[in-house]
């Protein structure tokens, strides 16, 4: 058996209001690169991690996901892309490249389970199957068309849009011959959203002191779909400017996720005035659609019709700054932590 150091991003301490590096640490530890004997187990160099807003929810002492709350002193782990070194299940082997839910460390030793898929296609950045081709992409797909059943001409709005999963969202709504409209929180996000992924209009959400007025700017005949990654003020402005039979696809709720008590929101009875159809979804409910999504994707993607924007950072000691940076919107398009490129 041949034993290797293996360094991890551990949890320090459960989080209360918004992430800090200092509730993580960088610790050194060892494995060793053996698949024990008769297990169908998996053992992975892991390439690349994602970060993504879910995330928070499992740094409190109480964790309401379907994950389980982080274990104080031992690695988190989140979705990534990974190498198998070697294998103990008939349908991986060594060299085979797949991603699904692993472990912040450089070597991971998982059960075959938490692989979900093996990547056949490498002519695309591998990076993508932490977002475009991973996760955010089944997230972006699965909401919007099969939760947000969006037709030809919606007027389309849709909060945290230069995110991982909301330009994605925007970009499909586009190619379906929607209005679209995205909200960000700096100048450069609002520029992004409108110059280089398409979006007809975008709006700087922190600038906006009367989020109702914006939307009644932007959408004087109402929203059709609201793709909704924020929650609170939002999606309180959001209920006031639906339109009748209009869709929520409940993507995720940032705003409220380092809150120590959620706000409250007032315009719930526009649900039934306007029959608002509002639905929550999780993308694992959706991966028997993975294939026939790498079937409408990976040919946008190759023509150059779909636009992807990662903000990479290289290291695992730098994926706790990576991590924290969301909360703040540090990033610019999806956190991609690289700790290794096979």
């Amino acid at each position: 058996m041949v034993g290797v150091k293996n360094k991890q991003v551990v949890l320090k301490e459960y989080v209360s209001g918004l992430p800090k590096e200092s509730n993580f640490q960088l610790v050194e530890g060892s494995i060793e690169l053996k698949v024990p004997e008769g297990s169908n187990q998996i053992l992975l160099k892991n390439l690349y991690l994602s970060c993504d807003p879910y995330q928070r929810i499992m740094m409190s002492k109480t964790d309401v996901s379907k994950f389980g709350a982080y274990t104080l002193g031992a690695p988190i782990h989140g979705y990534g892309v990974a190498k198998v070194v070697e294998s103990g299940h008939p349908d991986y082997k060594k060299g085979d490249l797949v991603w699904g839910y692993v472990i912040w460390e450089e070597y991971s030793l998982v059960p075959s389970t938490q692989i979900h898929f093996k990547i056949e296609n490498t002519d695309v950045p591998l990076s993508y199957y932490t977002g475009i081709l991973g996760m955010p992409g089944m997230t972006a797909y699965a909401g919007f068309y099969e939760i947000g059943s969006p037709k030809k001409e919606d007027r389309v709005f849709i909060s945290a849009a230069s995110g991982a999963v909301g330009q994605l969202v925007g970009q499909f709504a586009k190619h379906l011959g929607c209005y679209v409209v995205g909200s960000a929180g700096s100048k450069e996000k609002v520029d992004l959203l409108k110059n280089k992924l398409g979006f007809d209009e975008a709006f700087n959400y922190k600038e906006e002191p009367d989020l109702d007025a914006a939307l009644k700017r932007y959408f004087p005949e109402g929203i059709d779909l609201y793709f909704e990654n924020v929650g609170g003020k939002t999606l309180d402005a959001v209920l006031l400017n639906m339109r009748i039979h209009g869709r929520i696809p409940v993507c995720g709720m940032i705003s409220q996720y380092n809150l120590d008590r959620p706000e409250g929101i007032t315009n719930l009875a526009q649900i039934i005035l306007r029959r608002i159809r509002m639905q929550g979804f999780s993308v694992h409910d959706h991966y028997h659609l993975y294939p026939k999504f790498l079937e409408f994707i990976l040919p946008l993607i190759k023509q150059g019709k779909m636009i992807y924007v990662e903000d990479v950072v290289e290291g695992l000691e730098n994926g706790p700054a990576a991590l924290v940076g969301l909360y703040t919107g540090r990033n610019f398009g999806k956190q991609v932590v690289v700790i290794a490129r096979e």
